[in-house]
């Protein structure tokens, strides 16, 4: 029983360690189930009267420029729910004409497949017309029965638009930073679900009802006109309004801590992994570095600059520094996670910083309030800390830092520092965000070993030679799953079931199976590589559907227990489709609305998912991933071969092409 006990307690440490390792490539680690009844930390409440900054800049506006109230729509062309508040929005454009005018923000969610290339069909109808063409392929998109390559360039007909020109604006993508910038605006104040609402800059989330959005005109119509009375022109009360928006999410006086917007619930931080994993990690001679170039310890970090768990593991490394001074230098490595909207751009704004000489100056104000990160704040620092102005924001612009950034996150991979923050005592992994005892335990046995090798004397190859003792002494580390490294399961090893939700033929060489969950970001992620697998492979592939909700996601089994129940009346793949389309709204009411929009009847739909008895069937599949070793999510088995995280399209690929060559 004690060697149980043992290996039981060596799997839940390394369980807790994969909890917030979002990664590179996306992936998202399971935390052990606790063992008492689960103490989620109250959710931080935001202040409904907040306004937010939501600049029109060269939006598409329909409406009269002296309207007294805006309206910002943040949508997605794909959404169900964005097409359900179509009619609503007409409803008040004919019951205020003349007082509410309307924007438009592109927010393309990434796993609708036709999402993006009907976004860049709309901004190729605005270059051609307008705005008044643009809502004529707005319309005509959303009012098309369902979005493909067909349908959208039918709306490109119907709105007049040079079909030709679409095709070659969705293959080129030439307006994708300019939605990608919509996208990077209204993820920044907390809106990253499709449809948004800003009503003079108040927010209104999803496909609410025609009274919801009455109740916000009334209100902001009675403060316009207020303004107005003391002498602000109509053509102005937006840009008035606008002056004191906020550029974060605002929550409510004693509500708790919120997290990064976008982000989903965090767990704690992760536990460090076993001392034995070592990994090479070189160095270029201008990585940002602090202390010595001999220092007997270095420590190299790789960080996101909008990561709470990040910022947390600041102080702990500068009191390493005071405690060992001239012994310990820390070398920085960029890894902006995809979860957060505003890293990789502050990470561009370090790195043009970095080039004058004040790197650290810079690093340092990001740090210090992560909700504030936006291009105005990295304008105010480089001001600040008295940089170039003209060169700073050029080096912005032409994103000049974008490839050394891109070779940081790659190097973060090769060596498995997929989440933030990752750090490396002269080779030795550490992971999370440690209190200052456990760096200094570690950084004491590294500093001791380094004094050894060297007999005490300074040397400037110290951090090569004690990396290179380390990796000799150490183990071999594994390599990381999402390269495909794992041994392939034997077969049998993994059973499917007859009913088991699948997309493609059972007669494919090469079978995908997907332990998946509702509310994980990664695994939303993931679809469009899938979907790109099944157009690029046909027949060649199919993908197998299974349950890993994870404990920490708490919408996560509701919403399993809502796809089986679709799947019984024979629409999972649609409700899966809605689910991800609606993941910062995963609710009771979500899916029941969602079983009405497919069809189904609700009656029985409901009777499945409040009876409990479809959870027998998600924990089966629980069971099977435990027991394979699928315990983040996504993971994928390609006939065997597991593939871990949201990876790139290439990734899968190369895995599949080895599998049909290999037959």
């Amino acid at each position: 029983m004690k060697h149980v006990s043992l290996l039981l307690a060596i799997v839940v440490a390394f369980a807790i360690g994969f909890v917030v390792r979002g990664s590179l490539d996306g992936s998202s680690r399971a935390a052990p189930r606790p063992a008492g009844p689960a103490q989620r930390p109250p959710r931080p409440t935001e202040d409904p009267k907040a306004v937010y900054r939501v600049p029109l800049e060269d939006s598409p506006v329909k409406g009269a420029a002296d309207a007294l109230v805006t309206i910002v729509e943040s949508s997605d062309f794909e959404c169900p729910f964005c097409k359900r508040v179509t009619p609503t929005l007409r409803q008040l454009e004919e019951a205020y004409r003349g007082k509410v005018r309307f924007a438009f923000k592109h927010n393309p969610l990434p796993f609708h497949a036709h999402a993006l290339p009907a976004a860049l069909a709309a901004e190729e109808a605005r270059a051609e017309g307008g705005d008044a063409k643009f809502w004529a392929m707005h319309d005509a998109l959303f009012a098309a029965p369902a979005l493909d390559d067909a349908a959208i360039e039918k709306a490109a007909q119907e709105a007049g638009v040079d079909v030709a020109k679409v095709r070659d604006a969705i293959k080129t993508g030439k307006y994708k930073d300019r939605i990608e910038r919509d996208q990077r605006l209204v993820q920044s104040v907390g809106a990253p679900a499709t449809p948004s609402f800003f009503v003079n800059g108040r927010k209104l989330a999803g496909a609410q009802p025609y009274e919801a959005f009455k109740v916000l005109v009334d209100e902001e119509l009675a403060k316009a006109q207020a303004l107005v009375s003391t002498g602000t022109p109509p053509a102005q009360v937006y840009a008035r309004i606008q002056e004191r928006a906020a550029t974060a999410p605002v929550y409510l006086p004693g509500s708790p801590a919120p997290q990064q917007p976008g982000a989903q619930p965090q767990p704690p931080p992760p536990a460090a992994p076993p001392p034995q994993v070592y990994r090479e990690v070189k160095l270029r001679a201008d990585d940002p570095a602090r202390g010595p170039a001999d220092a007997k310890l270095t420590v190299v970090l790789f960080s996101d600059f909008q990561c709470p768990f990040c910022s947390r593991v600041e102080p702990s490394l500068k009191q390493l520094e005071e405690a060992f001074p001239g012994q310990v230098r820390i070398v920085w490595k960029n890894q902006p996670l995809p979860m957060h909207p505003n890293a990789r751009p502050a990470a561009l704004a370090a790195e043009a910083a970095r080039e004058q000489g004040k790197f650290w100056p810079m690093h340092d104000k990001l740090f210090a309030d992560q909700q504030a990160l936006g291009d105005a704040a990295y304008a105010r620092y480089a001001k600040e800390l008295g940089l170039d102005a003209k060169r700073f924001q050029a080096a912005l612009t032409a994103k000049k830092a974008e490839a050394r950034v891109a070779e940081d996150q790659a190097q973060a991979q090769q060596v498995g520092a997929n989440g933030t923050p990752t750090m490396f005592f002269n080779c030795r992994q550490v992971v999370g965000a440690r209190p200052f005892q456990d760096l200094r335990a570690v950084a004491e046995e590294e500093i001791k070993k380094a004094t050894a090798l060297t007999g005490g004397k300074r040397d400037p190859a110290i951090y090569e030679k004690a990396c290179k003792a380390n990796l000799a002494a150490a183990p071999a580390a594994p390599v990381p799953a999402a390269l495909g490294a794992a041994a392939p399961l034997a077969p049998g090893a993994l059973p499917i079931r007859a009913d088991d939700p699948v997309r493609g033929s059972a007669s494919a060489p090469v079978t995908i199976v997907l332990f998946s969950d509702f509310q994980c970001p990664f695994c939303a992620r993931l679809e469009p590589t899938l979907q790109k697998v099944e157009q690029e492979y046909g027949g060649k592939v199919r993908v197998v559907w299974k349950h890993q909700p994870l404990p920490f996601h708490p919408n996560a089994m509701p919403a399993a227990e809502a796809a089986e129940a679709a799947r019984e009346q024979g629409k999972f793949w649609q409700m899966h489709d809605l689910l991800f389309a609606s993941q910062r709204e995963l609710s009771p009411d979500l899916y029941d609305r969602a079983a009405r929009e497919l069809g189904l009847d609700l009656r029985k739909f409901q009777d499945a998912t409040r009876s409990g008895r479809l959870k027998g069937r998600i924990q089966e599949d629980q069971q099977i991933a435990a027991r394979i070793g699928a315990q983040a999510t996504p993971t994928m088995f390609v006939n065997g071969e597991k593939i871990e995280g949201a990876v790139p399209f290439e990734t899968v690929k190369a895995v599949i092409d080895r599998k049909l060559a290999a037959r």
